[in-house]
């Protein structure tokens, strides 16, 4: 059997474009195209123990294979790992290693892994390229694409960061086969995520069979990357700093946050909070006479049917709203609460903490 047609996104900045690569069965080929992209000397690969244990060899010998001095260095699973104290072991790697500007962060695994080694290139030597190689389905079809780099602090999540474009994004979708099935499903909630603010059609094929995906030939896949990507493509192209329009990818994500800095991180996956974000977001958009009677249930229902939940954690509600007050979309006293018009459509409305979360609603 041919192999699967490969595809090919492209993420239009001017002097900091970019292509997404999907493939199936690539990841032997990450240092040929590191090197045709970046032409560097040396290259520190970034990675989790359970990610480097079934794909860290194969990825230093494919950017050794290409001529690069790489070395492998792994931070702890995890959403805690994005801190800056891993960050400050991220830089001494580097520096160590000889890092100069020509050096390449390269980073395999998932958001978290994506998200901390993409900061440490933004900030190292006032920036050093990164080329995101994801692992996990929502990297692939979010988190890798579009430059957000950061790290938690006490405060909240992603409060220190920068803007840092990839030079590639490289995904193999063949590692999907070793994703565990709930990181699959939590990876599910960001393309329900694109399609509920961006493509009604897509939002319709998930109805249709959605589930399929769930244990589906890995070719599947490709098309679904190859569309979510375009998605997410086409945002950062209009809006690269998040000042306008990139705003409605943060769709679910003010209570998701919310509900991650309350469980300290431990025990729900981004994606499932980002699941319980965007239930709780369509049932407001209806109360607020933003979007039309049943878009709740119909969003809801195939969150329910993919397995992932949506109903808020029972924490107090002065809990939700002291983290509510950290939102990163936040100006002044209100926030830019991301809101569906309907299926397939979404914009931004500013609110304020208590209207997002009225007494009532708890």
């Amino acid at each position: 059997m041919s192999a699967p047609a490969r595809r090919r996104v492209e993420v239009p900045l001017g002097e900091r474009s970019y292509t997404i690569e999907i493939g199936l069965g690539t990841l032997d080929e990450l240092g040929a195209a590191v090197k045709q992209v970046v032409e560097p000397t040396r290259a520190l690969l970034v990675t989790t123990p359970p990610v480097g244990r079934r794909y860290g060899a194969r990825a230093l010998a494919s950017l050794r294979g290409a001529g690069l001095r790489a070395r492998r260095f792994d931070v702890p699973d995890g959403e805690r790992s994005k801190s800056l104290a891993q960050a400050g072991r991220l830089y001494d790697a580097l520096l160590a290693g000889g890092a100069d500007r020509g050096s390449v962060v390269v980073a395999l695994g998932g958001g978290v892994v994506g998200d901390l080694a993409g900061f440490v290139a933004a900030t190292l030597l006032r920036g050093v390229p990164v080329v995101q190689v994801p692992t996990s389905l929502l990297a692939m079809v979010d988190s890798s694409v579009g430059g957000k780099t950061g790290v938690n602090v006490a405060r909240g999540k992603n409060l220190v960061g920068a803007f840092h474009q990839p030079r590639l994004v490289w995904i193999d979708a063949a590692t999907l086969r070793t994703l565990p099935p709930r990181q699959l499903r939590a990876g599910l909630a960001e393309v329900v995520k694109h399609a509920a603010i961006a493509d009604a059609g897509l939002f319709e094929e998930l109805e249709a069979q959605g589930e399929r995906l769930l244990g589906g030939e890995l070719e599947r896949w490709l098309p679904i990357l190859e569309r979510n990507c375009a998605i997410k493509a086409r945002v950062v192209a209009l809006d690269e700093r998040e000042t306008g329009l990139r705003m409605t990818l943060n769709f679910g994500h003010t209570l998701g946050h919310a509900v991650e800095s309350l469980a300290r991180y431990r025990g729900v996956l981004h994606g499932e909070a980002v699941a319980i974000g965007m239930a709780f977001a369509a049932r407001r958009s209806e109360a607020l006479g933003l979007a039309p009677a049943g878009t709740a249930e119909r969003l809801v229902g195939l969150l329910a049917r993919l397995g992932l939940p949506t109903a808020l954690p029972r924490h107090p509600r002065r809990a939700y709203l002291a983290a509510l007050s950290v939102d990163k979309k936040k100006r002044d006293t209100r926030i830019r609460f991301v809101a569906l018009r309907g299926i397939g459509r979404a914009d931004t409305v500013p609110l304020l903490p208590t209207e997002i979360l009225p007494p009532e609603v708890r």
